[in-house]
């Protein structure tokens, strides 16, 4: 069958016409038929050996991608976690991720719209334990996952949400939501000056972060007190496209009622994943088949995947390969 192998780590993957299908596991799961998969960050930096939540094993080739939209046996599209790679005809997935597509869902926003999903809604549901009319700081909102966030904080009841990046076009996209952008690509005095007048204005109770890196750190100075008691803010960390390292002064944390946490695997209790299969993602799915949610994508077919890999696309498409 033909799929997208990684043979060493460290090297490109490469489209085979004639991998092996891998073996069913267990009872528990299910082959699918794949449709469509989406490329994300989180499939290149496992596919590089690198993703912390992976140990790589040179003996063995191995599939590259985490989840994918496809059929059933009995003909049903279905979104699943796949247990081998899914960049492939076919894969065996863990039953228990099975999410029905709706019919009027196209299966390129179906394939794409799980990851951005869980790196958002989770952060803000579990992570943050977002409230109504709280105010929300997306930091890298101009990404998949951060325009997702923006989407979903707006309908989870957010006052006020601050988005910030460096695409100006998508940023002035986000204004359609409600929110209030502030551009990366400025003076850092000036973004440091606009955050300081929001948080006075309209203190902020969350910021979900997809970059680190110095724009966090940019945050945490227009947050820091000088001695006087502060607004608590929940500082979630999602990703760490501008770096994985900071300077954080222990004067911060003792001077600012700051909580720090993260969100990803690791993070998420089995619980919550169960919540996010059975109940989020089929909700989100209805509200993408009605226009409600939108999410761009950019399809290719699998024999194109070696050109597109690692590309970047304008105004940060996700890339979806159809099968």
């Amino acid at each position: 069958m033909k799929a997208f192998v990684v043979y060493k780590k460290g090297e490109a993957p490469k489209l085979s016409q004639d991998f092996p299908m891998p073996k069913q596991g267990n009872d528990n799961e299910i082959l699918l038929n794949v449709k469509a998969a989406a490329i994300k960050n989180l499939d290149i930096a496992r596919a590089s050996g690198n993703h912390y939540s992976l140990n790589f094993d040179d003996k063995q080739a191995k599939i590259v991608g985490t989840d994918a939209v496809g059929t059933l046996r009995d003909g049903s599209v279905v979104y699943a976690m796949g247990l081998n790679g899914t960049l492939a005809e076919k894969v065996w997935v863990n039953k228990n991720t099975v999410v029905p597509v709706p019919d009027n869902l196209d299966v390129a926003t179906a394939a794409s719209l799980p990851n951005a999903a869980m790196g958002s809604a989770l952060a803000l549901l579990f992570r943050a334990k977002m409230q109504t009319n709280e105010v929300v700081l997306i930091n890298g909102a101009t990404g998949t996952t951060g325009q997702m966030a923006v989407q979903l904080a707006k309908n989870y009841g957010a006052k006020k949400i601050i988005a910030t990046g460096r695409n100006e076009l998508v940023l002035n996209e986000l204004k359609k939501y409600g929110a209030n952008i502030i551009d990366l690509k400025q003076d850092e005095e000036k973004i440091v000056k606009s955050l300081v007048e929001i948080h006075k204005e309209n203190p902020i109770d969350i910021v979900i972060d997809y970059l680190w890196g110095r724009p966090a750190e940019l945050i945490f100075s227009a947050l820091k007190s000088k001695g006087t008691y502060t607004h608590k803010t929940r500082f979630v960390t999602v990703g760490a496209m501008a770096n994985n390292l900071i300077n954080l002064d222990s004067g911060l944390l003792r001077s600012t009622d700051i909580q720090l946490l993260g969100s990803g695997l690791g993070t998420w209790t089995p619980e919550e994943v169960e919540t996010f299969y059975n109940t989020i993602l089929p909700t989100l799915f209805e509200n993408a088949s009605k226009g409600e949610l939108k999410i761009i994508t950019n399809s290719i077919s699998i024999d194109e995947i070696e050109l597109y890999w690692n590309k970047k696309l304008d105004n940060n498409k996700r890339l979806v390969v159809l099968v």
